[in-house]
């Protein structure tokens, strides 16, 4: 990516269409330079970062309000003189805005090129100029708040200390390989094999974050697991409040999954009907084939529902081995006709009249909160994902070699190659082409 850092950029930073207010964005050296040309003052205030006034524009369109805001030092965004001017939301009129201000000067930016500044000056490392698009591309509440909370340095904080505790346990490495003739330890070999195995351990909590998170397009499932008859499709319709899924007394009746798309307190998810899970002997192809599809379904599931009638007092299926995962929720279905022993824990429904439904809605958004909370965006997580199995493995191999008493100086080689994919990840070491890739993606004016 062979750009020109210095020159004087310019955008609308707005949303495309029509609006009461849209905003053009400058940044570079001559970004006051450039607006004086075709801004005037009206107001004196005592801000002066602040300015109403007007703008004179070609095409007959005439002099229109305006107001300018002014960073004339690297406190902006992009660390570099900076400028906005906020106006009509007009589309002719903040694109003859953008052209007068070519004209004075500037540039049209290109797509990226504001959040590539920020990233290249240091304001922002590169898990986070991936939430920014993260930010735009956001189709829901949820991935809006994963997209922010990464831009808040959810991913970048435990990155950059990860970096910081290797950087030190590298120095102290190299100090003891620059002294190796004194008699001087400035770390023993069960501190080494201490910080390493913690290191070892956050890399491969960062990795599980990467792996179990899908495409941004997606929204989150959650899914309704549960002997056949059990009531799970009752009890997506009562959610649903329509008729989405066939209800049959006949066990069995839904062989394929059903999927209908939900809101719990602003999330928006998937909830996704499955096939009864029967007893694995003696099954049919058909049978085979939905048992097959239900247990997909649950590998991809963000939140799992367990439903068991309330009658049936014990599990007589499939196992559920994990009721007690932090994103499973366990449900009593059918609890109008009969009540599950007092001491069982789990939420008591009734698809019919309704009991239980809110609080099984408030659990979901819960869990869906919790998973958000731990989130990355898709871009972050399909980027990122070779770099920290080669931070993981370097690390692995590290600890062997504390643990067979080899050189120092092997160990601080395999923590520099850990170093080199965790910075791959934050940015500090990065190619061309990946800041192609990243910031290709974005629009115009951002």
């Amino acid at each position: 990516m062979s750009l020109d850092l210095d020159d004087t950029i310019v955008a609308i930073a707005s949303a495309p269409g029509g609006a009461a207010r849209g905003v053009v964005r400058l940044s570079g050296a001559r970004s006051a330079a450039c607006v004086a040309r075709l801004f005037e003052p009206t107001h004196a205030t005592t801000a002066p970062s602040v300015v109403t006034g007007q703008l004179t524009l070609p095409r007959g369109l005439g002099q229109i309000p305006a107001r300018l805001y002014l960073w004339p030092g690297r406190r902006s965004y992009t660390r570099q003189p900076a400028a906005e001017l906020h106006t009509l939301g007009s589309p002719p009129i903040l694109e003859a805005v953008v052209e007068s201000l070519c004209t004075a000067g500037a540039r049209l930016a290109r797509p990226g090129e504001f959040t590539l500044r920020a990233f290249l000056a240091g304001r922002l490392d590169l898990t986070q100029a991936e939430a920014v698009l993260g930010v735009i591309d956001a189709r829901g509440q949820a991935q809006l708040d994963t997209a922010l909370a990464q831009l808040a340095g959810g991913l970048a904080g435990p990155l950059a200390a990860l970096r910081s505790r290797l950087l030190d346990l590298l120095a102290h490495l190299e100090a003891g390989l620059d002294f190796a003739d004194e008699d001087i330890e400035f770390i023993t070999p069960d501190a080494l094999a201490a910080q390493l195995s913690a290191a070892a351990g956050e890399v491969t909590r960062l990795a599980e974050r990467m792996r179990s998170r899908r495409d941004t397009s997606e929204l989150p499932r959650v899914v309704l697991v549960g002997p056949p008859n059990a009531g799970k499709s009752s009890l997506l319709n009562a959610l649903a409040g329509r008729n989405a899924a066939i209800v049959s007394e006949i066990a069995g009746t839904t062989r394929d999954y059903v999927t209908c798309q939900l809101v719990a307190e602003e999330q928006e998810f998937l909830l996704v009907d499955t096939a009864g899970q029967i007893d694995v002997h003696g099954e049919s192809p058909l049978e085979g084939l939905a048992l097959a599809t239900t247990a997909r379904q649950r590998r991809e599931a963000d939140v799992t529902v367990f439903c068991c009638e309330a009658g049936a007092f014990r599990f007589t299926h499939a196992p559920y081995d994990d009721c007690g995962s932090n994103s499973a929720i366990q449900v009593w279905t059918k609890c109008d006709v009969r009540q599950p022993p007092p001491d069982a824990p789990g939420i008591r429904t009734s698809s019919r009249t309704g009991a239980g439904l809110g609080e099984l809605t408030r659990a979901i958004a819960a869990r869906l909160h919790e998973r958000t909370a731990d989130a990355v965006v898709a871009s972050t997580a399909a980027r990122c994902g070779e770099s920290l199995e080669l931070a993981g493995v370097a690390l692995a191999r590290a600890r062997d070699l504390v643990a067979r008493r080899g050189g120092e100086e092997l160990v601080a080689a395999e923590v520099r190659t850990a170093l080199d994919g965790l910075g791959q990840v934050a940015g500090a070491v990065y190619t061309d082409d990946v800041l192609d890739r990243v910031f290709g993606k974005f629009c115009i004016g951002k």
